[in-house]
């Protein structure tokens, strides 16, 4: 592993206050591997062996029943998945697969949970992440329920602006039919809601958006830290 990685992993929230003997320790028993695009790399249902941490590239964790599958969530650098099937040591319940070629750091997760057991700083970093993950999920849950497909696409423009620095254009993270998957809806739903919303603010050119009216999209979006968030005093997760 370069040293340059190890810094990078050094600085993220779950591994900044740990002991540095025993973040060492973890670094000397991990590896690197590079991914080509469009590989799963896990699958759901299988045993979670280790913690993966995504260096560069980007990596889809989604989950299919039957003939459904969805995406659940997008990991960019520098993010750690799965945590919590790692520490409780059971089956992934997402699978994950590269979007685009792609640098991941690979943690045995018998070494994670010995260190948990060893360094309490580490594991009040495990709990507090392990609780942010959580939360995100939470709100996930409530804007797919509580939100109509045109509010939801408001709220994820909305979000993607802010994360952008309040730009008041931006180009989509993702294709449309990974976007429309993750919030809970067909491609050609996803197209529709933002033609929709062309009168309330949304201007679309490609994969680029242009926000109008902010204060248009924001009547629709209806902005709301409990479903929106980010916590404060929480890292950022995955």
């Amino acid at each position: 592993m370069r040293d340059q990685d190890k810094s990078r992993i050094r600085k993220l929230p779950l591994f900044q206050d740990m002991q540095t003997a025993h973040f060492e320790a973890l670094m000397q028993a991990a590896y690197a591997q590079n991914f080509p695009a469009q590989l799963d790399m896990i699958r759901q249902g299988e045993p979670a062996d280790f913690l993966h941490i995504v260096m560069e590239g980007t990596v889809e964790l989604y989950s299919g029943w039957r003939e459904r599958v969805t995406t659940m969530a997008v990991v960019r650098p520098v993010s750690t998945f799965i945590l919590a099937a790692c520490i409780k040591d059971a089956p992934y319940l997402m699978s994950a697969r590269t979007m685009e070629a792609s640098s991941i750091i690979l943690i045995p997760a018998k070494d994670l949970r010995a260190t948990f057991r060893l360094d309490p700083d580490f594991a009040m970093s495990t709990i507090i992440e392990l609780a942010s993950c959580y939360r995100s999920v939470v709100r996930q849950t409530k804007n797919l329920r509580l939100r109509n497909s045109r509010e939801r696409v408001a709220a994820y423009i909305l979000n993607q602006a802010k994360r952008a620095g309040n730009a008041a254009s931006f180009i989509l993270p993702a294709e449309k039919r990974l976007l429309a998957s993750y919030l809970g809806m067909t491609p050609e739903n996803f197209s529709r809601a933002i033609k929709s919303l062309q009168p309330d603010g949304v201007a679309m050119d490609g994969m680029r958006i242009i926000i109008t009216s902010l204060k248009s999209l924001e009547a629709v979006a209806g902005p709301d830290p409990l479903i929106d968030g980010p916590d404060a005093t929480t890292p950022r997760t995955q």
